[in-house]
């Protein structure tokens, strides 16, 4: 069994940074990708930024420039730098991950960029 902990998120206003972590506990075999999804209230949840186990980057057209994924393939942990965020940047934000063929999700954590 894998279990996915975040941390980071919170409140912050228009133009700051926040740092969001995403750790992968249990057994874990082959990973395939590990990134993040993010669903604002009455919206569909999107991709907003995914890495490869070989270090392939994908990002959501609305993030670019702005957002880093990274990953630390010996802790099995994926981290997202969010920069000059903006309200449309709102959302509970959610870690994926690629395991063995296997989906798995985290429990989500709430970003809110507001004055």
């Amino acid at each position: 069994q894998v279990q996915l902990v975040e941390s980071g998120g919170g409140l912050v206003q228009p133009g700051g940074s926040l740092a969001l972590s995403c750790a992968a506990s249990g057994t874990i075999v082959n990973v395939n990708s590990m990134g993040w999804y993010r669903q604002a209230p009455g919206k569909q949840r999107e991709m907003v930024a995914r890495i490869t186990g070989g270090g392939t980057t994908n990002y959501a057209d609305s993030v670019k420039g702005r957002f880093t994924i990274s990953r630390d393939n010996a802790k099995n942990t994926v981290f997202l730098q969010m920069n000059s965020l903006k309200p449309e940047d709102t959302a509970d934000y959610y870690c994926h991950a690629n395991i063995g063929g296997i989906v798995y999700w985290g429990q989500g954590t709430q970003v809110t960029v507001s004055s």
